[in-house]
């Protein structure tokens, strides 16, 4: 698979976005078959793997997903780019505690999940706005000057909090929400990294599914721990209003002999030079497919009029790409759930 760079990380075009196997898409695959799945996304060409401490802690525990992504990439964890995220309460730090030593504790847990002595892409997981990111950037330049960490990143955040941590530390990447159906990135994000070389990491490219063709109207989403039942574009009447999108991929999947997730993949792939999205199933059979966007190529022709009609489109359900601890979707899910 062609390589791109994420600050100084060399990673595969694509990346595997490993959450579905301890979280939010129901229930999960037999240890095993998840094992297997990222090993075969190796095989594939994928160098770029994505986890964090707090997958796995709605039905399992905090750090179910590191374990098992440990676990799986043991056998060439110095051939990839592993990234990891934190969330920093402030409850850590009221007893005086400093940032920096309550982010190595975080760090230190998930270097012994992950089998690790180094993450390659250290991510807060969101924003506390009760915690200074700025002293959370300084904490991760000293990391990263200790050789533990390789770079960091942020993520969720608009452009006003990425300069201001990037002023401290070089940010690396970030990991926002960006899809055909959410594009806010575009108008802040996007120019901003650009300019600065930083990588953009787009979780729910596919809009968590949507864009396969495979979810319909009358889809039934799983009883527990499944996110998608919350997500804007997939309520019933948005997944019928949202359907000239999946009818504008229709058409370029049969001209390209591709599958519509992979026009939505090789969309982006085209259209920044910087994106490395990082799609993420449960499925061996999808994660594969998904992988294989790489090889599809848009002409510049093709890619044109694919803008146009999306432009032309009117998406229905807006979830947006900022999101701090406090005013996070996850929360709105929680508490359905409860």
């Amino acid at each position: 698979m062609k390589k791109r760079m994420i600050g100084n990380l060399e990673v595969s075009e694509i990346g595997m976005g490993c959450m579905g196997f301890s979280h939010g898409y129901g229930q999960v695959p037999e240890e095993a078959y998840s094992i297997e799945a990222i090993r075969k996304a190796y095989e594939a060409g994928c160098t770029f793997f994505d986890t964090a401490e707090v997958y796995g802690d709605v039905v399992f525990f905090p750090g179910h997903n590191e374990l098992l992504v440990g676990k799986a990439v043991a056998p060439f964890r110095k051939d990839i780019v592993l990234a990891t995220k934190m969330f920093l309460h402030e409850s850590e730090i009221a007893d005086g505690t400093s940032i920096y030593d309550a982010t190595c504790k975080h760090l230190e847990q998930s270097m012994k999940n992950l089998q690790t002595d180094y993450i390659d892409l250290y991510y807060l997981h969101r924003v506390n706005e009760h915690v200074s990111f700025e002293e959370i950037a300084a904490a991760m330049g000293r990391l990263i000057k200790e050789g533990v960490i390789r770079a960091w990143g942020m993520s969720q955040v608009d452009v006003n909090i990425l300069a201001k941590a990037h002023a401290v530390t070089s940010v690396a990447a970030v990991q926002n929400l960006y899809s055909m159906l959410e594009r806010d990135c575009e108008k802040d994000i996007f120019p901003y990294c650009l300019e600065h070389n930083i990588g953009v990491v787009p979780f729910s490219p596919i809009a968590s599914g949507f864009l396969s063709g495979k979810i319909k109207a009358d889809t039934q989403f799983e009883a527990v721990d499944d996110v998608r039942k919350f997500v804007p574009q997939l309520s019933k009447e948005n997944i019928i209003a949202n359907q000239p999108v999946l009818d504008i991929l229709a058409e370029y999947s049969a001209k390209k002999h591709a599958t519509n997730a992979q026009i939505s993949l090789a969309w982006m792939l085209h259209k920044y030079p910087n994106v490395v999205p990082i799609p993420g199933s449960k499925n061996q059979e999808r994660i594969l497919e998904n992988l294989g966007a790489a090889d599809v190529e848009l002409t510049d022709e093709e890619f044109r009029a694919l803008e146009a009609a999306l432009d032309a489109c009117t998406i229905h359900g807006h979830r947006g790409h900022v999101e701090t601890e406090q005013t996070t979707f996850g929360n709105k899910w929680k508490k359905a759930d409860e």
